[in-house]
């Protein structure tokens, strides 16, 4: 079981997480709220408690390294990386601006802590597989954390790169598909089904576990789970919601991308912040 003061802080840093992805959202006039907020709480225990790095050397070569193949998730891991150092909250305020350094879709040439350039979806998979490579072929035991989209695994190549991925066993490369069951214009099941993919996952040979998106310690162990295979590739389903830990957002039909231009999403969004900044104090 994971200590109360551990949990406490990580509480505090999905709250945190929340608070400035909205926010940044918020002050552009429009972003992808459904799929930044699905992957708080992932990242929270990522950057709260698993990954190895360090804020003030982003090129350490020892790091672990994190790809975001659903870049349009970008605002989380933005607020995400902001909030344990790597650079200045006062960035988040410049979201998708013009010369801005945290584009919409994230760019490791202009992003500390960003290691894959991604919003192509599918790419990210391939990436990953790469960079887990590389690693080995230096004999280093850092781990890559590929995060995928469910919708974006409509993509052939998705499936290409998890199959190198399960046929030369690269257990350092974590997968973890954010099941949040949307995509940009309609459910999974709707557009194109994924039918059962824990079930997809093991028969492609990856040593599969499914949790709770929202579960900060069920997310921790998880990822314990698959730091034990040795030899196997390793996959986490996220059985999340699109626009978690924000009722309003979560009962948005149309919450892949959501624009701020209407008095009730001000509203709901307002209120939403002010309980979610009680929650980031208790943190």
């Amino acid at each position: 079981m994971m200590k109360k003061e551990t949990l406490s802080q990580l509480k505090g840093l999905a709250a945190e997480i929340r608070t400035e992805s909205i926010e940044a959202i918020r002050k552009v006039g429009s972003g992808h709220i459904g799929g930044s907020l699905s992957i708080v709480e992932l990242l929270a225990v990522l950057y709260g408690k698993q990954m190895t790095y360090d804020p003030r050397n982003p090129e350490w070569e020892d790091r672990d390294r994190l790809v975001l193949s659903k870049g349009h998730a970008g605002p989380a891991w933005y607020s995400a990386l902001a909030a344990v150092g790597f650079f200045d909250k006062a960035w988040l305020g410049t979201l998708n601006e013009g010369g801005t350094r945290l584009p919409s879709h994230p760019d490791r040439t202009k992003t500390p802590g960003v290691d894959a350039t991604t919003g192509s979806l599918g790419q990210g998979t391939s990436v990953a597989a790469g960079i887990a490579t590389g690693l080995r072929m230096q004999n280093k035991d850092s781990y890559v954390y590929l995060i995928v989209g469910d919708g974006e695994l409509n993509e052939g190549q998705c499936w290409e790169a998890f199959q190198y991925l399960a046929h030369f066993k690269l257990n350092h490369c974590i997968l973890i598909i954010d099941e949040n069951k949307k995509q940009l214009d309609g459910t999974t099941k709707e557009i194109l089904n994924p039918f059962d993919l824990v079930e997809k996952m093991r028969a492609f040979g990856f040593a599969t576990v499914k949790v709770k998106g929202d579960d900060l310690e069920a997310i921790d162990q998880a990822i314990e789970q698959c730091k034990a295979v040795n030899d196997q590739a390793v996959c986490i389903v996220l059985d999340s919601i699109k626009g978690q830990g924000v009722t309003f957002f979560e009962e948005m039909e149309a919450n892949h991308s959501v624009k701020f231009n209407s008095p009730e999403v001000q509203e709901e969004t307002d209120k939403a912040l002010a309980e979610l900044r009680t929650v980031k104090g208790r943190g």
